[in-house]
């Protein structure tokens, strides 16, 4: 295998394995809840501050792939992460729980690195196709935590599904700290300066703008659906983990969608794609709010959830990492900022609107947003 491949398939890996990190509690929220007798308000924290570290590290430490080495900031970034799960391996308390959920969704955009890198080795006219294979990496690893979080859940014990992640980690760290190169800088720019440039590039590219304004309304709709799925599930339909981590593989056909977005942006563009997405995210919170009565219509939500948000991501993040070939890891940063932004918001509300209103309230937030993202993206279309 060309050393530019082998390369790209470690950044695979360690995408899958790095991924899956704040995805463990999906299905684990209710369990956890029942061990500290809480409610999903205060359940809803530990996704709402996984997604908000995800923002705070996309905006802080992802640009600084631009200015120093990769190598070094990945290698600093997974050793916290994998310190941060073997925390929540052991929390007593929610409180501790959810520390251990932030800083585990700081560390987490180190994915954004890998894809960078992957952008950086792949030929312009198969760019989407290898950020496509990327992403598929990403989001099997998703699906991965959430089905193997909700069966440790309940047949050993939720905290397992953070040894089991805490160990992966650390078998990943030792391969990468030995094969993965440093790189050269791209930017000299000092680290203020590094911060500011991005909102020159967001303010400069109308492109970039729409295209995160999308992500950030797909990321209310699915990190809302997921904070509150499980706890939906055990209310109106008694279904425990196990089944609620089931629910990811239907809700992971966006993992057999990502390859063919990818080709089918190389060869028609970015925006009949989203837009096809934006229909499934529209189908998908129609069906789900079947959910009231059916556990399918759920089912079949959440795969075209997955299917509309991972069209949606592989074409615009394919867009991001082409306007601006000097400046990916701020364009990333950019990027990644509106998606994890959109999913704390998404979890917070639905968390709050679901304890309050109940499911199809829920449903209607999402509904709102996916119209807003149809209004964006047609908009000076």
């Amino acid at each position: 295998m060309p050393e530019h491949r082998s390369l790209v398939a470690l950044m695979a890996v360690s995408a899958f394995v790095v991924a899956g990190g704040i995805h463990y509690q999906t299905p684990m929220l209710a369990a956890i809840a029942a061990e500290f007798q809480a409610d999903a308000a205060t359940t809803g924290w530990i996704p709402t501050l996984s997604f908000g570290g995800m923002v705070v590290g996309t905006l802080f430490l992802v640009p600084l792939g631009d200015r120093i080495d990769k190598r070094t900031l990945v290698l600093c970034m997974i050793v916290v992460l994998m310190l941060a799960q073997a925390m929540m391996a052991v929390a007593p308390s929610i409180a501790v729980l959810a520390t251990g959920s932030l800083v585990s969704g700081i560390c987490s955009p180190l994915v954004q690195n890998f894809i960078a890198i992957t952008a950086e080795i792949a030929r312009p006219e198969q760019r989407g196709r290898a950020l496509g294979t990327q992403l598929m990496a990403v989001f099997s690893g998703v699906l991965f935590a959430r089905i193997v979080g909700g069966l440790i859940a309940t047949h050993i014990g939720w905290r397992y599904s953070y040894v089991l992640s805490a160990g992966m980690l650390l078998l990943i760290t030792s391969v990468l700290w030995a094969r993965l190169r440093r790189t050269q800088p791209t930017s000299r720019d000092s680290y203020r300066d590094l911060l500011w440039s991005m909102y020159r590039l967001l303010r400069a590219h109308g492109e970039i703008r729409r295209a995160v304004a999308v992500q950030f309304m797909f990321g209310i709709c699915y990190g809302g659906f997921w904070a509150v799925a499980a706890p939906m599930l055990a209310a109106l339909h008694r279904v425990g983990p196990t089944t609620a981590g089931l629910i990811g593989i239907p809700g992971a056909a966006g993992i057999l969608v990502a390859r063919p977005a990818g080709r089918l942006t190389d060869r028609v563009s970015v925006r009949p794609v989203v837009l096809a997405g934006i229909g499934s995210m529209l189908a998908a919170w129609i069906a789900m709010g079947f959910g009231v009565w059916t556990v399918a219509a759920v089912v079949v939500g959440a795969a075209l959830l997955d299917c509309g948000l991972r069209a949606a991501m592989v074409a615009n993040q394919t867009l991001i990492n082409t306007v601006v070939p000097d400046s990916r890891a701020r364009a990333n940063t950019l990027f990644g900022v509106h998606v994890w932004t959109g999913n704390a918001v998404g979890a917070f509300l639905t968390s709050w609107t679901f304890a309050q209103f109940g499911w199809l309230a829920v449903c209607g937030v999402a509904m709102a947003a996916t119209v807003l993202a149809l209004v964006i993206h047609l908009k000076n279309g």
